[in-house]
This record gives C-alpha cells, structure tokens and sequence, in this order.
C-alpha cells in the first residue's frame, strides 16, 4: 500500500513540473467554476444529489483499482443510464441553478438590455406600499410580486392580463374578499400591473416551512426560490405584512419598512438597466427639486 501511494506521489510531482502557466489558470478557472456550482446548490436537492455522484464516483474508482467486477459493472450502467434520470427528476433544481446563473452580474452586464426603465417607479412602489398598508388594517389577504431581471410570463399568462396602473382603489378591488381574482397574486413590471389571479409555485422544500405560514406564504417563498422577485403577502388572519426574497421571509413589515425594501432593490434594478439619456433625465429631475 505504502509503494502505491509512492507511485501516486511521484506521478503527482512528475505532472506537475510539465505544467505550464495556461494549466494552472484552467485549473484555477476550474476551481472556481465548481465553487460557484456548490454554492448554488447549497441547501437544496442537488446538494444530496452531488454527494450521491460523488459516491459513484469514488465507489467506480475503487473498482477499477482494485478489479471488482461486479461494482464496476453497477457504477459503469448507473453513469451509461442514470445521468437521463437525473436530469428528469431534479429538473426544478437544474432550472433554478440555470436561472441564478443567469442573473448573475457578469451576464446582466454582457446581455443587451433592450427596454427602456420606466421612470415612474418609484410612484408605483409608494402606491403599492400604501395599498399593503390598507390591506393590512382591514386583515384583506393579498399577495403581490415585483417582477425583476427574471420575467414572470409563465406565471402571468394563468391570470389575466391587466396592463393597468397601480392604485389602492384598484388593489382593494382585487382582492376585495367576494372579487374572483382575490385568491391569485398580482404581477407588477417595471410598475405596472401585468397580471391579476395568478397561480404561483410551491417551494422546493416545503415540509421545512412553519406550519404556521398560510397558502400565500407558501406560495411567495415558493415564486422567490425560483425567481429573484420580490414578493409580498398580507396575512387574511393577521394583517401582518411580509416580504419573501430569495426563498427567506421577513415579517411584521410596516409602510416605511416595505417602502425601503421595494426602494433599496426595484428602483435599484431600474437604474442599472436604464439607458444613460434616461438616469441624466431623472438626476437632472432629482436635482431641480431639492432647488
């Protein structure tokens, strides 16, 4: 045994010292790549996945080293054969991956940006903050999601197609308690309200949520997972006001804390993604006011 670690030392140093510059920056390029994987499937089911793979491949190794025969053929048709089922059973996973990879600064940065950010955002936040703030006195269930780089489509084509302006008046109507849109989720992009009775996924780990949390909540924690939305709920039950981003929940929001939160992270995404012509126009508006 000590002879073969030996060899595997000597093989070690011998490549090594024939690698060049370019090796070792594929080799830290590689490091890094699958850095960023794990750190992407951390916490989910492709984690347990990667360990089971991990296995195979250790388990393939040590058959090939020491000629079993029976386990090599196993491991040999569980990579011929299992790699498809893989890919069918944990697709959710693969596209939440491919998703956060998508929106990734670096991407964002490459990707052409062809619609013009609107300016009247930040009117649309102070309106939807203050309709949640209604909401809530009167214990009305609500469920809004502001819909950021990732577009919501999918999601607004099971509801129906608003393209209205936000107002309290016409969020009370929609989840007015007798209105047939109240149990769905409203979409709002780049300020305005896209969609109305929306169906929204169920998180990808369901059974670790608090038993506590409604069907509302479920299904906001469950579009953040998938989406970089912001996603806010009013409770039917408490009138408590929540916001769901990246999977995580945050309760016992009031007005100016909502209002924050929509500012520090939507009206953000709109400065990053407006042409140039667009963000002088709005400095310049900014500017003339404090005068």
């Amino acid at each position: 045994m000590l002879t073969y670690l030996n060899d595997i030392l000597d093989n070690l140093i011998s490549i090594i010292k024939t690698m060049g510059i370019v090796d070792f920056l594929e080799i830290l390029l590689l490091s890094y790549l699958v850095y960023k994987l794990l750190r992407l499937v951390r916490e989910t089911r492709s984690e347990q996945l990667l360990r089971g793979i991990v296995v195979v491949v250790l388990i393939l190794f040590i058959t090939q080293q020491f000629d079993l025969r029976a386990l090599g053929f196993l491991s040999e048709t569980f990579f011929s054969i299992g790699l498809m089922a893989i890919i069918v059973m944990f697709q959710p996973e693969l596209r939440r991956v491919l998703e956060k990879m998508g929106r990734t600064k670096v991407v964002q940065t490459l990707a052409f940006n062809l619609v013009d950010a609107r300016t009247d955002m930040d009117s649309a936040i102070e309106k939807i903050a203050a309709s949640c703030e209604k909401l809530s006195r009167t214990a009305t269930g609500a469920i809004i999601v502001m819909e950021r780089q990732t577009k919501l489509g999918e999601q607004a084509d099971t509801g129906i197609i608003l393209n209205a302006a936000p107002s309290v008046e016409l969020f009370a109507s929609i989840f007015f308690l007798n209105s047939p849109l109240h149990d769905g989720a409203v979409i709002v992009r780049d300020g305005v309200i896209l969609a109305a009775g929306c169906f929204l996924p169920k998180p990808q780990n369901e059974e670790f949520i608090s038993k506590d949390l409604g069907t509302r909540h479920r299904a906001a924690i469950g579009m953040s997972e998938i989406s970089d939305a912001i996603v806010i709920v009013v409770s039917e039950q408490t009138g408590i006001i929540s916001v769901a981003e990246n999977g995580t929940l945050r309760r016992s929001l009031d007005r100016a804390a909502l209002t924050k939160i929509l500012s520090n992270t939507i009206l953000k995404d709109s400065d990053n993604g407006a042409p140039k012509q667009k963000r002088a126009k709005k400095r310049g508006g900014k500017t003339k006011e404090m005068a």
